[in-house]
């Protein structure tokens, strides 16, 4: 058995194995940061609202609202999108300027700012410092998540292409799973190290560092776009690189073709694209795509894939391990689309096969499509504005259901008041346990009073806002005056 994979090995040609090389380097710290930023934020979702508790009582002597709690996680989560919307409109112009590969490079810069104020938020008592690194961390993504598709598709050969761009869906799914698995309480997911967690993004952009640089500039860029001669020796050393002794002429031919029909024009603007009525169709698809992709809500859900599993009943010590789950059917459907067939006979555990289901669906479609669209359906000139607007509209919606959606879990449990078998659930103490984060907010605030705070003054904060805050970890309303009572257990 062996003896064949080294012979295969052997005979794999050496231009693939530059390509595979290639699409790896690119990958590993563009879409995959995508996917790995998108998972890393829900396992340590509780000991962050924590933190943002005890550092609002330190400084101002009053723990927050349940309410401002809330709202301060949904502006923590939503800064990743806003980054995302910024990094997707100036990707346009960094791929024409800088070039493809550079800008893949440069890109990096923005991870290790993020690194470094994650990490260091928790010294400094500063949650302000998480926004900002989630905010830089998207603007990361957005870049890499319209110059990736584009890089790879024209470093390809004309047959593997639209199979090459498919890749990087896969690095997204391979992000999100790599991201839920370094989320585990045992390995960074715990109370000491999530700030590690969040920082740990650093080391995909240091091997990208570390990697892409040994290989070529998008050959086409290099011909079409910038066109001196010494774009022209660098593009024959390009391909010459990428595809070995193979001949070249056909694609040669191709390139100076496409050259020669867009001379004298320069790169369009994303306005000049909607201005342009033979680009019609081709824009309203990527319009509907991109948009459809975000409002589905998929993204949004490994946000909050532990509030999501908390009311579907999943016990809790098993959530960590399912919310792997979600982002392996993902990673399953990218690579080879396979169809899930497993039927569970009990209720909670249903529904979680029907939320893989979901996902597995969506894999299979405008998971992998959306980015390779704009490729495939615009020219050179027009290809960077194409994806500007592919990449502004998918985070503009992700930033919109991002934000709505932990007000959307917290509002779902009022319309199932009326139901019996669910009040029965929660009476008997089956399910998720909700008293666990209450007790570690208690807990946190208790430790974290300022030494200044008089008896009257602590009274006065445990009267009200205790509770309030508290309250802020459990998505339930419903468990309300539960939840109080249990306050006042721990209180005694």
């Amino acid at each position: 058995m062996l003896r064949v994979v080294l012979r295969c090995e052997t005979e794999l040609p050496l231009q693939n194995k530059i390509l595979i090389l290639t699409i790896c380097a690119a990958g590993i710290g563009g879409t995959f940061q995508y996917g790995y930023n998108i998972s890393i934020i829900n396992a340590p979702a509780s000991y962050i609202q924590v933190f943002m508790n005890t550092t609002w009582l330190e400084r101002m002597g009053v723990p927050l609202e349940s309410n401002m709690v809330l709202l301060l996680w949904s502006f923590t989560v939503s800064a990743y999108p806003l980054g995302g919307l910024t990094g997707a409109v100036a990707a346009g112009p960094m791929a024409i300027m800088l070039g493809r590969k550079m800008s893949l490079l440069l890109n990096n810069g923005f991870v290790i700012i993020a690194a470094a104020l994650s990490g260091c938020s928790r010294m400094a008592k500063s949650f302000e410092m998480i926004m900002l690194s989630r905010f830089f961390t998207g603007v990361n993504a957005g870049v890499s998540m319209n110059i990736q598709p584009m890089y790879l598709a024209e470093s390809a050969p004309k047959k593997l292409r639209g199979a090459v761009a498919l890749t990087s869906a896969s690095f997204t799914a391979l992000g999100l799973v790599l991201g839920q698995v370094v989320g585990l309480r045992e390995l960074l997911g715990g109370e000491e190290s999530w700030p590690f967690l969040l920082a740990s993004n650093v080391v995909p952009a240091l091997i990208q560092l570390t990697a892409l640089p040994w290989f070529p500039e998008s050959p086409r860029y290099l011909l079409i776009d910038r066109g001196d001669k010494e774009s022209c020796s660098l593009v024959l050393a390009a391909l010459q690189k990428l595809r070995g002794t193979s001949d070249l002429s056909a694609e040669l031919e191709e390139m100076l073709a496409e050259q020669a029909a867009v001379k004298g024009q320069r790169a369009k603007n994303p306005w000049e694209l909607f201005q342009n009525p033979g680009l019609r169709w081709q824009l309203v698809s990527i319009v509907v795509l991109s948009s459809a992709m975000q409002l589905c809500g998929n993204d949004s859900m490994y946000f909050y894939a532990a509030y999501v599993f908390q009311e579907a009943g999943i016990p809790e010590d098993k959530i960590p391990y399912v919310v792997i789950g979600t982002g392996s059917c993902e990673l399953i459907t990218s690579v080879t689309c396979v169809r899930l067939s497993t039927q569970i006979s009990w209720m909670p555990y249903l529904s979680m096969a029907c939320i893989f289901a979901y996902i597995l669906s969506f894999g299979i479609g405008p998971a992998g499509v959306t980015g390779v669209l704009p490729t495939e359906v615009f020219d050179q000139m027009s290809r960077p504005a194409a994806y500007m607007i592919c990449g502004s509209l998918l985070w503009f919606n992700l930033f919109l259901v991002g934000t709505a959606f932990p007000f959307i879990v917290v509002m779902s449990p009022t319309l199932q008041r009326e139901n019996p078998s669910w009040k029965s659930r929660r009476s008997s103490g089956k399910g998720t346990s909700k008293l666990r984060p209450v007790e570690v907010s208690i807990k946190a605030l208790r430790r974290s009073k300022p030494p200044h705070c008089s008896r009257r003054k602590e009274d006065a904060i445990w009267g009200n806002s205790a509770v309030n805050s508290a309250v802020a970890l459990c998505p339930c309303r419903d468990t309300k005056r539960e939840v109080r009572d249990n306050i006042l257990l721990l209180g005694s």
